[in-house]
């Protein structure tokens, strides 16, 4: 529970913050930037939520690293997380910056899963289409899921839309009995 509440603090006072500054979309793009930093390189988040690295060593590295590249008020957001030790919220706090985000925005977010990774162009038809059906402005994310022989699965506002192979063959299945 005190995770989620560390996680919603520092969350919502970057959205404020990004929103002030009319920066949302640059900030949200960093934070994604930097969750598939540390999805790739593990060892970066352990560097950077190392309580035996002093605060001033990690600030140094990832200003090295980063300056130019992401934002000085995305990089005074890290540093803070750093002074409070909060690295290791990282991927909770961009979870609920991206809730807000959408909120802000009137998207409701929703899970897409297929076998294989989706294309942008069909990744955007499902949203369009789910959207329409569920009359709302709907973001989908795509997830694989091996256990899918064809077809997708889509998770949006408490429902779920079963459009997979063996869901088709199941109803087929139905219908012939």
């Amino acid at each position: 529970m005190a995770e989620l509440a560390v996680a919603r603090t520092y969350g919502s006072a970057l959205f404020e913050a990004a929103k002030e500054l009319g920066r949302i979309e640059p900030i949200e793009s960093e934070l994604a930037e930097m969750l598939e930093i540390f999805k790739s390189d593990p060892e970066f988040m352990l560097f950077l939520s190392s309580p035996s690295i002093s605060h001033d060593e990690k600030k140094e590295v990832l200003h090295d690293l980063f300056h130019g590249q992401l934002s000085g008020e995305f990089l005074n957001f890290m540093d803070i997380l750093i002074e409070k030790g909060r690295m290791r919220r990282f991927e909770k706090i961009a979870s609920v910056y991206t809730e807000l985000v959408n909120a802000e925005e009137g998207i409701t977010a929703g899970i897409i899963y297929s076998a294989v990774p989706l294309d942008a162009g069909r990744l955007e038809k499902f949203e369009k289409e789910t959207s329409k059906l569920l009359k709302k402005n709907i973001r989908l994310e795509n997830e694989i899921d091996k256990s899918l022989i064809g077809g997708v699965k889509i998770f949006a506002d408490g429902k779920m839309i079963d459009a997979s192979l063996r869901a088709r063959v199941s109803a087929l299945m139905d219908t012939i009995k």
